[in-house]
């Protein structure tokens, strides 16, 4: 009998299907980043009662979520490499599985130290197979909306602490913090169907086959690129002050004198200013107004700005007062902060390639949290120094200042008034940005023919 060729028989891709299946795939990016991110910001209210439980201090007790948050993050590249050689379906299926065994452990509990190893170590590794293979492939599904699909996808972390936070206080209250952790390995569970929805997809540019050595699984031969290694430079000085917000916005508020209830709606402006940015920037970018690297420079830089203007408030605010100026100044923040979360994953595709997305985002994630590792340290300690939180803000705003700078040497970051000429490498979906995309707007022989600038 004749037998076609296995290549024939194979349909060809023919790029992101820009929709469909792939806002299933948002909504599985979604339900990930707020039973990843999402339940390690609330995870906090549990604190007081490991502390008293144990009877062990807060700094102790608050290892346990910077230790997951660090295993999450610096873990995130093994979660690409699996991802990878064996698809995200089966490496996010398994992450839910190990992030629900983690709180599950964490619930018979006799010692701190079995909490840093079922929440710090198995939880965060569990998060860490799950986050990076996850966005990776919704980038995948989209081209002309991505920025959108990805913001869309980035929105569960805002939206899952606004949720949990309240169901979490209810839960400890009513079945304390085992039967809380129980019922949390629970609901993380639901992971694993996320990861089921991740359908495979395979696109131009995607490597005929998986990487063989661990390194370039890894894909730590991204950093030969130029471009690549520009944004990771900027990327890692960014985080320095990126999280300091996360830890330190609603402490920053009581010193200035409001109360619980007052710095309580500082950290909800800033959490709504961010959630509404997410999506309103990916609606902006994907009208190709602006060159990505050009506005994740500015986003970028807004956001160090935000960070300045936060620690600059003026004391004169009192516990029954809502701080006006401090109010302002925090929503600005989530709106600038907002704005660049969507954006430093969107860019990775034009600047890499859309077969090493899901490698490249494991990589930016693990430099992020080398930076969120020193940020909130480094800003205790000069609080400690000086008494307050404004050295620490203005300190940190200029960490983000200072990798938004860098970010100027990416493609396409700063305008060029050159006449564009015909591409002579692939498009961007296939590669590394061309400093001048463009081409005739019209046909060549066309006599009211122009050529576009990039100016």
């Amino acid at each position: 009998m004749f037998r076609l060729p296995q290549e024939a028989m194979t349909p060809k891709p023919t790029g992101p299907p820009d929709g469909g299946w792939g806002w299933v795939v948002a909504a599985a990016g979604f339900a990930v980043n707020g039973l990843s991110y999402g339940v390690l910001r609330s995870l906090g209210l549990a604190f007081p009662d490991f502390a008293e439980y144990f009877d062990r201090n807060a700094q102790e007790t608050a290892w346990v979520s910077a230790l997951a948050l660090a295993v999450q993050q610096a873990a995130s590249p093994v979660g690409s490499a699996l991802s990878t050689r064996w698809g995200a379906r089966p490496v996010v299926m398994v992450g839910g599985v190990l992030t629900s065994l983690g709180f599950v452990f964490s619930a018979f509990a006799h010692s701190l130290l079995h909490l840093y190893l079922g929440l710090g170590v198995l939880a965060g590794s569990g998060w860490a197979l799950v986050f990076a293979p996850a966005l990776g492939t919704v980038s995948r599904y989209f081209s002309r909306r991505r920025v959108l699909a990805v913001g869309l996808a980035l929105t569960g972390n805002g939206a899952s602490s606004l949720l949990l936070a309240p169901a979490l206080q209810l839960l400890l209250d009513n079945f304390g913090w085992r039967g809380a952790l129980l019922l949390l390995g629970a609901v993380t569970l639901h992971l694993t169907p996320c990861g089921a929805l991740l359908r495979p997809l395979a696109l131009p540019g995607d490597p005929l086959a998986p990487p063989r050595s661990p390194l370039a699984a890894l894909g730590l031969g991204l950093f030969r690129r130029r471009a690549f290694l520009v944004l990771t430079l900027g990327t890692a000085l960014v985080g320095v002050g990126y999280f300091i917000p996360y830890v330190h916005l609603a402490p920053h508020a009581l010193d200035r004198g409001l109360g619980g209830y007052g710095a309580a709606l500082v950290v909800a402006a800033a959490a709504m200013g961010d959630i509404g940015a997410r999506l309103l920037c990916g609606w902006l970018a994907d009208q190709g107004w602006v060159p990505l690297p050009r506005l994740l420079t500015i986003c970028g830089a807004l956001t160090g700005l935000g960070l300045l203007a936060v620690g600059l408030v003026p004391v004169g605010g009192n516990e029954d007062s809502w701080g006006g100026p401090l109010l302002a100044a925090a929503g600005a923040y989530g709106l600038s902060a907002g704005s660049y979360a969507p954006l430093i994953f969107c860019v990775l595709p034009e600047l890499v390639g859309i077969g090493n997305v899901v490698q490249a985002t494991g990589l930016v994630m693990m430099l992020l949290s080398l930076g969120g590792l020193l940020g909130p340290p480094l800003s205790g300690f000069l609080r400690d120094e000086t008494g307050d939180f404004t050295a620490s803000f203005l300190t940190c705003g200029s960490f983000v200042l200072s990798g938004s700078f860098i970010y100027l040497g990416l493609p396409k970051a700063l305008p060029s008034c050159r006449p564009a000429s015909r591409p002579g490498t692939p498009p961007p979906e296939m590669g590394e940005l061309l400093p001048v995309p463009q081409v005739a707007l019209l046909s060549p022989g066309d006599p009211h023919s122009t050529l576009d600038t990039t100016c």
